[in-house]
């Protein structure tokens, strides 16, 4: 081989060298994830509802006690059937026309309405609580993801929002505004102040408060407002008014003590409890029909009772605030008095889907302006009927969101008679491995027809 073929042969080698490099290096890159590259769907998927959203005991599966409340998995492969241009089970958000998620339009879309903590983006329209309940807001960044993603047409394939987004971290933490006090003469304002709720922990706690009122009010609208995280609040009235009775004012009475055992006092005073005014969500207003309203007794007080979830590993902060609207006694025709008519007898065997019915009668007619339901997580589906009469059997309530249930108003109240009454019809399903039981925690369950109603 001379000198020019041995160059040659050299430069050759050097040049198929080269050539392997660059394929080696194009091949590596091709191999890498590129976030431009994926999908914006599967970004989502993998950047939000899968590790924030499709946990166990939310949106993972149909077997979660949630699933009843919600009817939604999130997990991959399954999510985006379940999202796009499907109706949501929330009847506000039903009622007014928005899907789970509606293409190009995310502001009729639940998803992004529930991810988004400031309630001015939807003129303050309430479709339950924030999510992820109880966990770490998204970040701005990750919320704008998914409003693009939506505005985009909402695809299940294709790069239409910016993969940055993802990575943003600022806050979206709303600072916490709480309900003005009602001016002097128009109601009265009882709060829960702020209190701390430890790391992945649930806080559940009641505190006695006086109304304010001298004299006998009468109240024909309330509102309620809590942080972020709640689950619900109660304000509830007494059967036993004695001072015996009643728990110490202003005291703070945890259901749970710090190892999550049960506070068997604080147990032991709900059983003296009537329901007054309640939500779950962060936010209600209600106003009664016009002439109607409670009558609240002179140096009345009432127990709050307010319920909160963390999921997170820091401290969270709690509080709640309910108004009472009172109106002039000339201008009520109608007082409202409050029904509560629980079933205690409950038994729901391990891995079993049961309905419990309990019927309750009526020893005067009543005309009943409002029914709602309270049931723990594993309520499938919470069913009223009329007991007794013409009507024997008619369906005047349903609701299978156990979290939120519909507070039902009747334009035309409810003619109930003498030896008549109501059934409470409640199908619970309970994916647990223990049988379950009527309790006061999240881990037993309840069945409890709520309402409000005036006799003639």
């Amino acid at each position: 081989m001379n000198l020019l073929t041995s160059s040659r042969f050299v430069a050759g080698i050097a040049v198929s060298v080269l050539l392997l490099n660059l394929t080696a290096c194009q091949k590596a890159a091709t191999d890498a994830t590129d976030p431009v590259a994926v999908a914006s769907f599967d970004l989502l998927q993998q950047k939000i509802l899968t590790p924030s959203c499709a946990t166990s005991g939310c949106h993972a599966s149909e077997k979660d006690g949630t699933f009843a409340q919600h009817g939604l998995v999130l997990a991959a492969g399954l999510a985006y059937q379940n999202l796009v241009g499907v109706d949501p089970k929330n009847s506000d958000a039903r009622a007014d026309g928005l899907k789970r998620v509606k293409a190009f339009a995310s502001l009729e879309s639940l998803l992004y309405h529930k991810l988004n903590t400031a309630v001015s983006h939807h003129s303050g329209r309430q479709y339950g609580n924030p999510m992820p309940l109880g966990g770490e807001l998204l970040s701005a960044g990750k919320i704008e993801f998914v409003r693009r993603w939506i505005e985009a047409g909402a695809p299940k394939t294709g790069s239409v929002a910016d993969a940055a987004l993802l990575d943003d971290k600022t806050t979206t933490a709303v600072e916490f505004t709480p309900l003005a006090v009602p001016t002097a003469g128009t109601g009265f304002q009882l709060s829960i102040a702020p209190f701390d709720i430890q790391p992945n922990f649930e806080r559940e706690l009641f505190t006695r408060k006086t109304v304010g009122n001298t004299q006998d009010v009468y109240v024909n609208r309330f509102a309620i407002k809590m942080r972020s995280g709640s689950h619900h609040f109660i304000a509830y009235d007494f059967r036993d008014k004695s001072s015996a009775f009643l728990p110490g004012l202003n005291d703070i009475r945890d259901l749970r003590n710090a190892d999550n055992s049960m506070n068997f006092l604080t147990v032991l005073s709900m059983s003296n409890h009537v329901f007054l005014a309640g939500s779950q969500a962060q936010a209600q207003d209600y106003t009664f029909p016009e002439g109607a309203a409670l009558l609240i007794p002179a140096g009345a007080s009432l127990d709050l009772n307010t319920h909160y979830v963390n999921k997170t590993t820091a401290v969270m902060k709690g509080e709640a605030q309910i108004n009472l609207y009172t109106v002039d006694k000339a201008k009520v025709q109608r007082v409202v008095q409050t029904l509560d008519l629980g079933n205690q007898n409950l038994s729901i065997p391990a891995s079993s889907r049961v309905t419990l019915t309990k019927s309750f009668t009526f020893d005067k007619p009543r005309k009943i302006l409002a029914l709602t339901s309270h049931m723990h997580k594993l309520g499938e589906k919470f069913v009223i009927k009329i007991n007794g009469g013409p009507r024997n059997g008619e369906v005047v309530y349903t609701s299978t969101d156990w979290e939120h249930p519909d507070l039902v108003t009747f334009k035309t109240p409810l003619d109930v008679q003498k030896g008549e009454g109501l059934t409470s019809e409640i199908t619970y399903n309970n994916t647990t491995t223990k049988a379950v039981r009527f309790g006061l925690t999240s881990e037993d369950e309840m069945g409890i027809i709520f309402g409000y109603y005036y006799e003639e």
